[in-house]
């Protein structure tokens, strides 16, 4: 079980990761969380070096898919992101918003990573299901109250190994 809460990837933010080394490590697809991993979760627009990573994974022929615990309402209200499908109210770590999103792009689980800032959430259910799972340091910005209150307290307790392992491989 342990092991299921381990990444393959541990990095700073999103724009540290290579659309080209994924394409090399065979990705051909990245499902991605939304709040505090690619946009603060007290804001509604994109910055410009998160947009530039995804417009540079669509470039490299990765498609890409929102994998997110927020209602529809929430992921409309995203400048920037009105292109990109979505999987909405996914309960995550269950398994089935993660095959749903793979499903919609055509992907196998193989071909798929998943990348989020949260351990119990997005690299637990990626790992359930072999997925490439990269973990990111949260955005700064306002959390949602129980992901505070239980999922960060948790994640403490998991997270120095982690970055013991990790220690020098920023995108690697």
């Amino acid at each position: 079980m342990i092991n299921l809460l381990f990444p393959k990837m541990y990095v700073q933010s999103v724009t540290r990761i290579d659309p080209d080394a994924l394409f090399e490590k065979g990705i051909r697809c990245v499902l991605f969380d939304l709040d505090n991993t690619v946009v603060p979760r007290d804001k509604n627009d994109v910055s410009p070096e998160v947009a530039q990573w995804l417009n540079g994974l669509t470039a490299r022929g990765i498609k890409v898919c929102v994998v997110s615990n927020n209602g529809p309402a929430r992921i409309g209200r995203i400048r920037g992101m009105e292109d990109i499908p979505s999987v909405t109210r996914a309960v995550k770590p269950r398994k089935r918003p993660f095959r749903r999103a793979m499903q919609m792009l055509g992907v196998t689980p193989g071909e798929t990573a998943v990348v989020g800032d949260q351990i119990f959430t997005d690299i637990l259910g990626g790992n359930r299901l072999g997925l490439y799972t990269i973990l990111v340091v949260p955005m700064p910005g306002k959390e949602y109250w129980a992901t505070e209150l239980i999922n960060r307290r948790l994640e403490r307790l998991v997270l120095w190994k982690i970055r013991r392992e990790h220690s020098g491989k920023d995108g690697d």
